[in-house]
């Protein structure tokens, strides 16, 4: 089996080091001709996943930023085999899937949005890792009319290479529900290491701290991206974050330790009633 990889950053060549794990042949491809010569050297591409090397594949992944996504397709769908398989790993869904999938039919392959829930502070080839989704969860927003035998030939792969679970979502839930779970994490995160007294932090922080800002070391590059792409759902749960800040400040404000221990209340509650759907 040969698969193409497009993008051969902490996802793509993970996602690569994983399927050469399961006896794929990888055409792997990357703006930097540094990443594609070392991929070759270590052994994990074969070949680089040139134009006229595509129809030569039956799978592709595109671990590129949702713009880019879009660009590689228009750019190349006319060298994608017919039947061919399409995934992408764009952490956002609606600016990706509608145009690929619009591509992928005027084209005669097949489009498929994925996102792999995984991922490190560090980014790039370097940090790679085949083991990188172990436990992880796959989410794929799939055509409503696509083949079920197709998915669930996906679904087989995905816990192949070391997935926990495959979720089927549609783009539009997908992006509401990351909006929260993920890329608020990361606002959050990045505007509270801005207080000033995080310079000061040496010696009086311990696990709490690095659980709260680990995501502040980001790319913001592709965090500008996804945030943009995604942003009236980000709006949104900012907005409700904001609301319950009020609430804790209030509380503090008016030396209300009944109304503030309630609301600690609530917050655990909420955290042991979502952890018991994991």
């Amino acid at each position: 089996m040969r698969a193409a990889v497009i993008g051969l950053g902490l996802i793509g060549a993970s996602l690569a080091k994983a399927l050469k794990n399961c006896g794929y042949e990888i055409y792997g491809y990357d703006i930097s001709e540094e990443v594609c010569r070392r991929a070759a050297e270590e052994g994990l591409i074969s070949e680089k996943a040139e134009k006229e090397k595509l129809s030569e594949c039956q799978l592709l992944f595109i671990a590129l930023y949702p713009g880019d996504v879009l660009e590689f397709l228009s750019a190349n769908a006319v060298y994608i085999s017919r039947g061919a398989l399409a995934v992408d790993c764009a952490g956002v869904k609606r600016a990706v899937c509608a145009g690929a999938e619009k591509i992928a039919r005027e084209n005669g392959f097949i489009f498929i949005g994925g996102h792999p829930m995984a991922g490190r502070e560090h980014s790039g080839y370097a940090f790679s890792d085949g083991g990188l989704f172990k436990g992880a969860s796959m989410l794929l927003t799939p055509p409503e009319d696509m083949d079920g035998g197709i998915i669930e030939k996906l679904k087989e792969l995905f816990i192949s290479l070391g997935f926990k679970q495959v979720v089927l979502t549609t783009p539009e839930k997908h992006d509401r529900i990351i909006a929260y779970t993920s890329q608020l994490a990361h606002i959050v995160s990045s505007a509270y290491i801005k207080s000033p007294t995080a310079l000061e932090q040496s010696g009086f922080s311990a696990g709490s701290f690095k659980d709260m800002t680990r995501v502040a070391r980001l790319n913001e590059r592709m965090w500008t991206e996804l945030f943009m792409d995604n942003r009236d759902n980000l709006i949104e749960e900012i907005e409700i974050l904001q609301r319950h800040l009020e609430e804790y400040r209030a509380a503090l404000l008016g030396g209300e330790q009944a109304r503030l221990h309630s609301l600690l209340k609530e917050g655990r509650l909420l955290k042991e009633k979502s952890d018991s759907f994991n």
